[in-house]
């Protein structure tokens, strides 16, 4: 497969939620030690990536999801990580200068239970000007050399970003709910302001049970 894709932040509770795409000629361009993101550690993970990026013959493609998109209830998780991966399957095969004559086959890793149906929704919201030969699989990021090296990317972004608003607001964890100081954070913010960051998932049940513990906190104070 030229070209892989995957996402990360599907499910925490802050920030947003990114999808890569790493298109290479052959799967032999891609450095040595790539897999899953999960199982490699930040700072190698951050190796990869730069790599990744550095090498002219790999394409990378990125998509972000922020949160006030994510709360939209005219819209769904599935829904935007279809639209994720799409658009950095266009920003990857762009960058690729790929011909419209022979389009690149893909992998994703598939986030819907229905791996198939993920992979033609994907196929059809790529606005591009040939067909897709793409294919979804669960578990693609951790059997397939090139998905795995998009769970890299959109894993380091999403990092990054986390590190951004850490800069800014103060440890705020990894985001996800069982991470005790997102839900430290989250708790002291909502103390002291009332509301929550806005950065955060308010239609997640972990925001959304904070916020209402808090106000009605106050309503027993006063």
């Amino acid at each position: 497969m030229p070209f892989g894709v995957d996402e990360a932040g599907k499910g925490p509770a802050l920030g947003s939620m990114f999808a890569a795409a790493v298109h290479v000629p052959e799967a032999d361009a891609l450095p040595e030690g790539i897999a899953d993101s999960k199982q490699l550690a930040p700072e190698r993970r951050e190796e990869l990536a730069a790599t990744l990026r550095e090498d002219r013959r790999i394409a990378v493609g990125v998509s972000e999801i922020r949160p006030t998109l994510i709360d939209d209830p005219e819209t769904d998780m599935n829904s935007l990580a279809v639209r994720a991966h799409a658009e950095a399957i266009e920003g990857a095969l762009e960058a690729a200068d790929v011909s419209a004559d022979s389009p690149a086959p893909g992998l994703c890793d598939a986030c819907d239970t229905d791996a198939d149906r993920f992979a033609r929704r994907v196929a059809d919201a790529c606005e591009l000007e040939y067909e897709l030969d793409l294919a979804a699989e669960h578990g693609a990021d951790d059997e397939d050399p090139i998905v795995g090296a998009a769970s890299i990317v959109a894993k380091v972004e999403r990092d990054a970003s986390m590190a951004t608003l850490a800069e800014e607001y103060g440890p705020v964890g990894s985001g996800y709910p069982s991470d005790p100081t997102t839900r430290e954070f989250l708790e002291s913010y909502v103390a002291e302001t009332g509301e929550l960051p806005p950065f955060a998932r308010e239609s997640w049940s972990t925001c959304a049970d904070i916020l209402a513990d808090a106000e009605q906190t106050g309503l027993e104070q006063f």
